[in-house]
């Protein structure tokens, strides 16, 4: 059996090819998010994920639920992942679809851990200095992390950038180290 991120990724680029070519990449971005909400509450869960809930009762039950808040194609989504045993992965589906809908449009996700919480012109000059080294738009997660003693760090995809004391101070002691051998 394929693992389920693979098996997410596989269905979030199939949906995204056809959400570009529909012109709808928007609504279904929303139909996934609202999609994996509801399919994430433990009541809908036990229903659905239920042997003694047959399937054409499923589907009934997907159709009322669904129905009125996802456009017809998402729908379909949801009932081929019931019938094929995957619903668990539609939030990764949608992660992996946010994802892709992300790199199209040009933004990238970056996270800035400081010590202390950044101010909104502290943030806007972190956005303006990754924005210029990535020359893509960026979306900024904060994170506080005391233990970073002052400064910050900024990941964006898999690059670190380490401005913090500790991260100075870890270097430091490694050069220290390494003189003494």
């Amino acid at each position: 059996m394929a693992r389920p991120t693979g098996a997410a990724r596989r269905y979030a680029e199939a949906i995204f090819e056809i959400a570009v070519r529909d012109g709808t990449p928007d609504r279904w971005e929303a139909d996934l998010a609202t999609a994996s909400t509801l399919i994430g509450d433990a009541r809908v869960a036990r229903i659905l994920n239920s042997p003694a809930v047959p399937l054409p009762e499923r589907e009934a039950i997907i159709g009322r639920m669904f129905g009125d808040r996802l456009a017809a194609p998402a729908v379909g989504l949801v009932r081929l992942l019931d019938l094929r045993g995957r619903l668990a992965i539609l939030p990764a589906i949608s992660a992996q679809y946010v994802r892709l809908l992300d790199r199209a449009r040009g933004l990238v996700e970056a996270t800035v851990t400081s010590a202390a919480a950044l101010d909104d012109e502290e943030m806007a000059s972190v956005r303006a200095g990754i924005e210029a080294t990535t020359g893509q738009t960026v979306r900024l997660t904060p994170v506080v992390d005391p233990g970073l003693i002052g400064g910050l760090t900024v990941r964006v995809g898999d690059r670190l950038i380490d401005a913090s004391v500790r991260g100075r101070l870890e270097r430091l002691r490694d050069q220290l180290v390494a003189g003494t051998r």
